[in-house]
């Protein structure tokens, strides 16, 4: 990080989101939106919950990156994300391990 002239305090970088940027992610968040309940409607037997889960996944990915501006933060943050991400994977995994051999 740069030194900010004459202040000696790290200079801050900015980054700013357009409307129209933002217009396009509310409208895929609200299309995908749609697919989930139209999802729900429709008798996929064993995958109507991965793909509710996968679309899911892509809407949470959407908020945290544009909305929450993960997509503009350090390593470390991003770092800790994806642990995170992989630690509710294990978890998931291990519900549907224990109700498949049920």
């Amino acid at each position: 990080m740069e030194k900010e002239a004459g202040t000696g305090q790290p200079e801050e970088r900015m980054h700013v989101t357009g409307y129209r940027e933002l217009l396009a992610i509310i409208m895929a968040l609200l299309a995908l939106t749609g697919i989930t309940v139209a999802v729900s409607y429709v008798h996929l037997g064993f995958f109507n919950v991965p793909i509710a889960l996968f679309v899911a996944s892509i809407k949470s990915s959407l908020v945290l990156l544009f909305f929450m501006h993960l997509k503009y933060e350090g390593r470390a943050i991003k770092i800790s994300l994806l642990s995170t991400i992989a630690f509710l994977f294990v978890m998931i995994s291990f519900i549907f391990w224990d109700v498949a051999f049920r």
